[in-house]
């Protein structure tokens, strides 16, 4: 069984099919689906959630994307707060620093982020990062902030190259893998994968984003796509299809509290 670790599936991209989604995952070996709650920004924070309640083998995050930084005010964080207790939601994300696009000022970025990982922190919860172009900051701000990860920190979308996977394999940080790997010119997000030991990966989607080869810009993502994704691992990693799922589920139960019982590992 396939856990699909960070997918979007609050997106319109899967209004007209959103049953027929989860049912494909189901037929292709995906057993659970992390939905990330961020949505459109503060003030509606509850857009996973209500996929969960709706869904059985769904989970849901709640946070603030960095894009929506600067929606964030004091009721955001109370909501925030507030629904961290719901028992379907298993994480505050995703959460980070994003100066590719810069959509909210970086300062702004900067304050939210260290706002919702005292959040975290406070509450026990662990915490998935979004990061493009401040990988170094972003580290700074987990080093400083974070509680070292210890209620658990998942670096979504890995694309780290060798250097930048040991360092998050020091800090202890779990990291997610998704459609990149398989991606024709990801040999530096493959050469950062080897480095990081297996207990530590995640698979994820990312869907509707990041549609892995061999469907990359021919198809809508989706989570029964992920098992191209440990395919590829199992390749880089040298060791069978069943180990590489099987060992990445028992990770997510390990880093979100949940029995990997459940999902037959």
């Amino acid at each position: 069984m396939i856990i699909d670790s960070h997918c979007h599936l609050d997106d319109r991209a899967f209004a007209p099919d959103r049953d027929k989604v989860l049912e494909r995952a189901r037929e292709a070996g995906v057993g659970a689906v992390l939905s990330i709650g961020t949505g459109d920004g503060p003030p509606d924070l509850e857009a996973a959630i209500r996929l969960a309640d709706e869904y059985e083998p769904v989970y849901a995050t709640v946070g603030i994307h960095p894009h929506d930084a600067a929606k964030a005010d004091e009721a955001a964080f109370e909501n925030l707060r507030r629904l961290i207790d719901h028992p379907k939601v298993l994480a505050v994300g995703e959460i980070g620093l994003d100066f590719h696009y810069d959509n909210s000022p970086r300062e702004r970025q900067r304050e939210v982020f260290v706002r919702q990982m005292q959040i975290a922190l406070a509450a026990g919860k662990p915490i998935v990062i979004h990061e493009r172009d401040a990988w170094e900051e972003t580290l700074t701000l987990l080093d400083e902030y974070s509680g070292s990860g210890e209620q658990g920190c998942l670096l979504h979308c890995f694309v780290g190259n060798e250097e930048q996977a040991v360092q998050a394999v020091e800090r202890g940080f779990h990291v997610a893998y998704g459609g990149v790997l398989t991606f024709r010119r990801a040999d530096d997000v493959r050469a950062g994968a080897k480095q990081v030991p297996l207990e530590r990966i995640l698979v994820e989607t990312d869907a509707p984003y990041l549609t892995p080869a061999p469907y990359r810009k021919v198809r809508r993502n989706e989570p029964c796509y992920a098992v191209h994704t440990v395919r590829r691992l199992a390749e880089l990693k040298s060791v069978g299809y069943e180990q590489v799922a099987a060992q990445t589920t028992r990770n997510f139960c390990d880093l979100f509290g949940l029995p990997a019982s459940g999902f037959g590992v």
